[in-house]
């Protein structure tokens, strides 16, 4: 089975998590957050516009991200998106909660 297959379906809830974790290191537009799931993940994550962008809105109506226009890499307008000191504590919070479902998951695996 050579080859890399299609991308694996997100746990749901997982899809904020890995935003509000691509947004850590600063600010990123919504091309730079898919392009760096992607890398990071070795092109197994890969999160299309119709996911990505609703859950940027989700993450802004509850101040985890704020959001302002600047310019891109190729001087294009783009929205940059920045996790806010709320966003930080529940990608925190997300984090310990995705931590301890996998150790649940495994255990679970260990045993099949």
């Amino acid at each position: 089975m050579g080859g890399k297959s299609q991308s694996p379906e997100l746990l749901p809830g997982t899809l904020d998590l890995l935003i509000l974790s691509a947004l850590l290191p600063g600010p990123k537009h919504g091309y730079g957050i898919a392009q760096r799931l992607r890398q990071v993940s070795d092109d197994v994550l890969q999160v299309g516009e119709s996911s990505l962008y609703p859950a940027l809105q989700r993450l802004l109506l509850n101040g985890w991200v704020k959001a302002e226009w600047g310019a891109s890499e190729n001087n294009r307008r783009a929205r940059y998106y920045r996790l806010t000191a709320a966003g930080r504590k529940q990608l925190a919070l997300e984090r310990a909660e995705f931590e301890r479902l996998i150790e649940a998951m495994q255990k679970v695996l260990q045993f099949a």
